[in-house]
């Protein structure tokens, strides 16, 4: 009989920002974990050594992940724990409360997205990135009440990937 899932696990299978490219662009990978990553679907990124990983968001991410129980499944991906994820592991904060502070934070993110302009980037961050750093490099008095919103919108969201998953850089999570 199969034991049942703890709270934390609960919650990271069914979160997925650090899978859908909110979080991160890109996830580092060891060299033996290149083509197995590579047959799982994954977009491996072989070029750079110091690079070397796979682009977000994860095509394994459908809602939850679908190679977690895969012997494949990338070191870094079971090695990393959010710091919702820690909270709730240490019982600091209860299974609810973190459900809700991922629904506000993909709340806030859909919100977001409806302010991006269109680009042929896929991921998220890159587009919030970019245009981010297009609205800082204008005078402040030439914004829009939508690049205000935009960039009121997301200093909150980016407060919160701090705050609440421990994610302080726009670079990469490096296992």
């Amino acid at each position: 009989m199969n034991e049942p899932e703890s709270p934390a696990t609960i919650l990271c299978k069914s979160c997925g920002l650090c899978c859908s490219g909110h979080l991160f662009a890109w996830v580092r990978l060891n060299a033996n974990e290149l083509d197995r990553s590579e047959a799982l679907g994954l977009n491996v990124i072989r070029n750079d050594p110091r690079q070397r990983g796979f682009t977000q968001p994860c095509p394994a991410w459908q809602g939850i992940c679908t190679v977690y129980t895969s012997p494949d499944y990338p070191r870094s991906c079971g090695n990393y724990k959010c710091r919702l994820f820690r909270e709730l592991a240490d019982e600091n904060i209860q299974l609810p409360n973190a459900l809700t502070v991922v629904q506000d934070v993909l709340k806030l993110i859909h919100e977001i997205e409806q302010l991006l302009p269109a680009s042929k980037a896929i991921s998220f961050r890159e587009r919030l990135i970019t245009h981010k750093e297009q609205l800082e490099e204008m005078n402040a008095l030439e914004h829009s009440a939508v690049d205000k919103e935009f960039l009121l919108k997301t200093e909150e969201l980016l407060n919160h990937y701090d705050n609440r998953f421990g994610v302080d850089d726009f670079i990469d999570y490096d296992a």
